[in-house]
């Protein structure tokens, strides 16, 4: 296997089992793997820094719908193949020919939106996992997951001004809702790069740990969030995103949610478990 075109072999050991293969993606630059309730999405163009490609943002809601198919895959992690990037930007060797004219940019455009959208919509649990570059659509990707843990050495920015390049109202509405207007400003405005210290105290990001941790600390993290009932997560997250959008504290659509949960099976094992001192098993219905 070579490591500059396919994720390492020790990465390929730690993230899991194939899940899907290059036939069914559409493309060998994006992996899909499974370790035990996580499903992992990988970036996979190590050569470039993982930087997407088309093929790559058509297949990210194909990952994703099958992961969110499934009911064994209790938290969904994103990754990039091998420890240099993340994701360090679309892949800007592709633009002269699929992002050049109107309607071409305006194609482009809309597959990258359908792809951080379903990012967005998932309802189960997401979290980026970042090590190296997460540089421009890379940092599109990873706002648009529930929560984002770096190695100490990743570095975050956002080129556009650099490129020319127009960023929709969408993107910076998510990246400002973590960071507030005056920072996606200095983000945008320097193009400059930010170590993974200041964008924790920036909120960018949610934790930091040491590279060489990084795996074992978000493995270990998601066998805790994958033990937890999958429907209060499901109700929570939904309840986050409605709330962040100005709904009401009852909404009804919520409220059906939260009904649901104490009318569900998982209720009623959390109840027996806590009673007969064991931890539960949720089954999500």
């Amino acid at each position: 296997m070579d490591d500059m075109t396919k994720v390492s072999t020790a990465d390929a050991a730690t993230l899991g089992d194939e899940y899907m293969d290059a036939a069914t993606l559409g493309t060998p630059h994006m992996l899909a793997r499974r370790h035990g309730p996580v499903g992992w999405m990988v970036f996979n163009n190590p050569a470039r820094r993982n930087a997407v490609r088309l093929d790559m943002w058509a297949a990210i809601p194909r990952i994703l719908h099958a992961f969110e198919a499934d009911p064994g895959i209790r938290v969904i992690a994103v990754s990039g193949a091998g420890d240099r990037a993340f994701v360090s930007g679309a892949d800007i060797s592709q633009f002269e020919q699929q992002r050049s004219g109107p309607e071409a940019v305006a194609a482009y455009d809309l597959v990258a939106e359908q792809a951080t959208a379903a990012l967005k919509s998932a309802s189960k649990p997401t979290v980026a996992v970042i090590r190296g570059w997460c540089i421009g659509g890379g940092v599109g990707v990873a706002v648009s997951c529930d929560l984002r843990w770096a190695a100490d050495s990743a570095t975050f920015g956002v080129p556009a001004g650099r490129l020319g390049l127009g960023y929709g109202m969408a993107g910076v509405k998510t990246l400002m809702d973590l960071v507030g207007p005056a920072r996606t400003k200095d983000i945008f405005y320097t193009a400059r790069h930010i170590p993974a210290a200041e964008a924790l105290a920036m909120g960018l990001i949610d934790r930091v740990v040491p590279g060489a941790t990084l795996l074992d600390m978000a493995h270990a993290q998601f066998d805790g969030i994958a033990a937890n009932a999958p429907l209060t997560l499901r109700t929570l997250k939904a309840a986050v995103a409605a709330l962040a959008d100005g709904a009401p504290t009852d909404d009804p659509a919520i409220a059906a949610m939260v009904a649901g949960c104490f009318a569900s099976d998982d209720y009623a094992e959390g109840r027996r478990a806590f009673m007969e001192k064991r931890p539960p098993v949720f089954q999500g219905r």
